[in-house]
């Protein structure tokens, strides 16, 4: 009979005896993955070869972080999301945020934008200016970054279909500005298999908008080399419903697909890899967010050195963006989402992010005003300048919870994307609808816990109380959209129509080859071609996607 460990005899002599007078307030501790929380984890539930598989900052398999020093070296990048109403509105307000010092730009743009029409196109009734800025030319990027040097700052702009559409359009205004396309730093999230997934802002069919991503990589590596060619998106996929071993495994399924692409496109992986970057959820489950985006790295690294050949540390290295999680804003005592957004916030920070948007307490209801947003954008500086978590690279690596969640969230997505490659791979996966099934699955047993109150959300199924809200709102002028129109009319006057039309015959005869597709675009818009002009002869050429139905 071997000895009682000290765990054992903890267990046996303190733990039950107490919890047998005072009963523990579940019968099971999960995450929202559904991995069992331990009330303590003992030594020997980790893995054995933990320390190597923990590792050290900036080295393989990068568990502790990309940055040798991490936050003792810079804080993170400090990117508030924005954009609203017209191009000259949402300038004013990123301005603003760089007085107030944000240290990067985010740019939201409005759903006729996202899925590449004009604000005069009668699709866009009523949606110009609403969720973000309407973009229809040169004109407005123009606008947009007035007075803001694009050599100084590192602009992310939240587009997928047209992206390649919108990065021609900075590349130009840049060169306006008289900055070489060399010194622009950014990213473009160009991310379409989770528009095909979670989101919805798609154009073109799969192969058609690969083609595109692709060219983006190619054309970016030589001449836009410090920009990030794509945010491959676990965000969107945990906004709609996912568990965090989903956004994780989902994620780099969708890597996998982009990387292979670029492959068979004729690009070596270590030509693009260090240009690809990743956007993660930061949700309400503190100690699984931070495990979630370590196990995400540690994933990558692998998957990087042991399935593509890597060589270059730097294709090894998940670089990600992280935004709190708008999904758990709730328009009741919206104030309570100040404490939920610094959680959140914090476990992004924990865990090792490279940029950190935070969403504003008043999102649930409208889009936010300058006084939430000035807040969320304390919140992250307090949590750079005051708390101290900053100080140490890594500070919770060692917390057996900790590495215990790393693992099985590790563990539990390298499972998914295994099946993932059993179906054919993260397109056939979309295709055939089982990424989205597994979606709709976790989303409808998490609102069963709510509804049964197995999860609690403060002033929705618990803690309610009657309440006026006092909060200002921001509105958008309804004129915007008449003044678009008339911005359209007049730049549309002003151009060559013989000129306009050789060039969309040029850019469709390019669609049609397997020329890069980028300096065509980029000409397009440096002689005023509009957003859906452009985007309007693809649709004739590749079509529009049209998504199945899995009921």
């Amino acid at each position: 009979m071997t000895e009682k460990t000290q765990f054992e005899t903890w267990q046996e002599k303190v733990y039950q005896p107490a919890i047998k007078r005072f009963p523990e307030r579940k019968e099971e501790f999960n995450t929202s993955a559904n991995i069992p929380i331990p009330a303590v984890v003992p030594p020997d539930k980790i893995n054995p070869n933990n320390f190597e598989e923990i590792g050290l900052p900036a080295s393989y398999p990068y568990t502790r972080g990309v940055q040798p020093t991490m936050y003792r070296g810079r804080l993170w990048t400090m990117r508030q999301y924005a954009g609203f109403s017209s191009a000259a509105e949402s300038n004013k307000r990123y301005r603003f945020l760089l007085e107030q010092g944000q240290t990067g730009l985010s740019v939201a743009f409005d759903l006729p934008t996202q899925i590449g029409y004009d604000a005069d196109d009668p699709i866009a009734m009523g949606e110009v200016g609403k969720v973000g800025v309407s973009i229809s030319s040169i004109e407005d990027m123009e606008t947009l970054f007035d007075q803001i040097p694009l050599d100084k700052v590192s602009t992310s702009m939240t587009i997928n279909a047209p992206a390649a559409v919108l990065l021609a359009m900075y590349i130009a205004v840049a060169k306006k500005q008289g900055v070489d396309s060399k010194a622009l730093r950014g990213t473009i999230q160009n991310d379409i298999l989770k528009e095909y997934i979670a989101r919805g802002t798609y154009i073109f069919p799969p192969k058609s908008s690969m083609r595109l991503i692709t060219d983006i990589f190619q054309f970016c590596k030589t001449d836009v080399p410090n920009w990030n060619t794509i945010s491959i998106s676990g965000y969107h996929i945990r906004e709609a419903g996912s568990t965090a071993v989903q956004e994780v495994a989902f994620t780099l399924a969708n890597a996998i697909a982009y990387i292979e692409a670029a492959i068979k496109a004729g690009m070596d992986v270590d030509e693009f890899a260090d240009q690809l970057s990743f956007f993660f959820n930061a949700h309400n489950n503190f100690l699984e967010e931070i495990a979630k985006f370590r196990a995400a790295r540690r994933l990558y690294a692998k998957i990087m050195r042991e399935r593509f050949g890597a060589k270059s540390s730097k294709s090894e290295r998940l670089r990600f963006h992280t935004q709190t999680a708008g999904s758990t804003l709730t328009a009741q005592q919206p104030e309570n989402n100040v404490i939920r957004v610094t959680l959140q916030a914090l476990a992004a920070v924990l865990g090792g992010t490279q940029s950190l948007h935070t969403n504003s307490m008043d999102e649930a209801l409208w889009l936010p005003t300058v006084k939430s947003v000035q807040v969320a954008l304390r919140t992250q500086q307090i949590i750079g300048f005051e708390s101290g978590v900053a100080d140490s690279i890594d500070p919770m690596a060692g917390s057996y919870l900790v590495e215990y969640l790393t693992d099985e969230i590790e563990k539990q997505a390298a499972e998914y994307i295994a099946k993932i490659d059993d179906i054919g791979g993260a397109l056939s996966a979309i295709e055939s609808g089982f990424v989205q099934s597994e979606i709709q699955e976790a989303a409808f047993q998490a609102q069963r816990r709510l509804e049964n109150k197995a999860d609690i959300v403060v002033g929705v199924n618990k803690f309610q109380v009657q309440e006026e809200l006092t909060l200002e709102a921001l509105k958008i002028d309804p004129s915007i959209e008449q003044e678009q129109h008339a911005r359209l009319a007049a730049l549309r006057a002003s151009r060559d129509p013989e000129r306009v039309e050789a060039l969309l015959n040029q850019l469709e005869a390019a669609a049609l080859s397997d020329t890069n597709m980028m300096p065509v675009i980029i000409e397009c818009v440096e002689n005023k071609l509009t957003l859906g002009e452009i985007c309007g002869r693809l649709r004739k050429v590749w079509g529009e996607y049209v998504a199945p139905n899995y009921i």
